[in-house]
């Protein structure tokens, strides 16, 4: 009995020590002390004429990647570009010919950049095991997300159609009971997703749920991370089968145009970089030419969003990829109108067909 009450002793005083601050940064902090590096690397070459002509591109270098690090700290890549550049430029500093006698706040100014510089590596690395700790994470499709939920999901109703909606975070982010009041429609986004994500947990999030239909909007991040089209369109194509296999409708939305209209408030919103319109316009244009093959309809909302020079139109969204609410009125019609197409009644076949069908069973 003393053992039993020993354990839950121990783990309480284990849970009142204090816990030790994690390495990485939040974005403020990130931010703070970025601005704090660029000064005094600027600083250090008032002290230090030679510093100041070879150290200039290490310190254009390290603005770049401390502007395009703005509001995304959690990024691996810009701070691994960020943190190389600060490196260079202290061993920089430490070889190049200083005058005598060196002034005692130069030299201060330089061991605050030194120890900056080591925080910024322990971020830099706890970045690195925490992508590690996501790639070998027992739920890579994050099926956990709406384990509950579908749990909770009432049956199908008659007479009322189950519309899944499937995609990335332009689905997660639209409250369909406001734009679709009175409809079977469930929501079954998750920002971030990849297709082959989204094929892991097609089962669980859309056939187990014995929809009429489900509509698919997703691509636009894999393009994001270097996916290339041929990839992309196997996973169409396999949940595709899927969908085939257990009778489900399918609606294939088109990847949404992208712009870089909102760059000027934040460096993120440069989207044209990470996802090329001409890749974008490429994948459209096979899911069409897929959705003719199959029998599949085909959502355009690309055409309905896209200005004339093939870019997300300014006003329907606020970062140039996601819709705001205005976006999202453009599209709920556009949906409506798709599901309605393939939630009426299917026509019947033509007697002669349906004979020539019975009489090649009977063979």
């Amino acid at each position: 009995m003393k053992r039993l009450l020993i354990l839950p002793a121990l783990i309480l005083t284990a849970l009142a020590q204090p816990q030790p601050p994690s390495p990485v940064l939040t974005t403020r902090d990130a931010n703070d002390l970025l601005t704090r590096s660029l000064q005094l690397m600027e600083a250090a070459t008032v002290a230090t004429p030679e510093l100041s002509r070879a150290g200039a591109p290490l310190i254009e270098n390290a603005r770049q990647a401390a502007t395009n690090l703005r509001g995304r700290a959690g990024n691996v890549g810009f701070t691994y570009a960020f943190l190389t550049s600060m490196r260079a430029y202290i061993v920089l500093s430490d070889s190049v010919p200083k005058p005598f006698p060196f002034p005692q706040e130069a030299a201060r100014q330089l061991g605050e950049l030194r120890d900056i510089g080591t925080r910024i590596e322990s971020h830099f690395r706890a970045l690195l095991d925490q992508r590690e700790a996501q790639l070998r994470s027992p739920d890579r499709d994050n099926l956990r997300r709406y384990t509950e939920a579908n749990q909770r999901q009432p049956p199908p109703q008659s007479g009322k159609p189950r519309i899944v909606f499937y995609g990335d975070s332009i689905t997660d982010g639209w409250r369909l009971n406001e734009y679709f009041p009175d409809q079977d429609f469930v929501n079954r986004g998750i920002s971030g997703q990849i297709t082959s994500e989204m094929l892991g947990r097609f089962k669980a999030d859309v056939i187990d749920l014995k929809p009429d239909a489900v509509l698919v909007l997703a691509g636009t991040n894999d393009l994001a991370r270097g996916y290339n089209l041929i990839a992309i369109e196997n996973y169409y194509a396999m949940m595709g089968d899927l969908a085939d296999k257990n009778k489900i409708k399918m609606i294939w939305a088109s990847v949404l145009p992208v712009s870089d209209y909102h760059k000027d408030t934040n460096p993120a919103y440069e989207m044209t970089k990470g996802r090329p319109p001409i890749y974008i316009k490429a994948l459209n244009d096979w899911l069409k030419s897929f959705c003719e093959q199959r029998g599949y309809t085909y959502l355009d909302y690309y055409s309905a969003m896209a200005d004339s020079a093939g870019m997300l139109k300014a006003d329907l969204a606020d970062d140039g990829l996601h819709p705001n609410s205005a976006g999202y009125r453009v599209m709920a019609p556009l949906a409506l109108a798709a599901v309605q197409k393939v939630s009426g009644p299917a026509p019947a076949q033509p007697r002669k067909q349906r004979k020539r069908l019975f009489n090649l069973g009977d063979k």
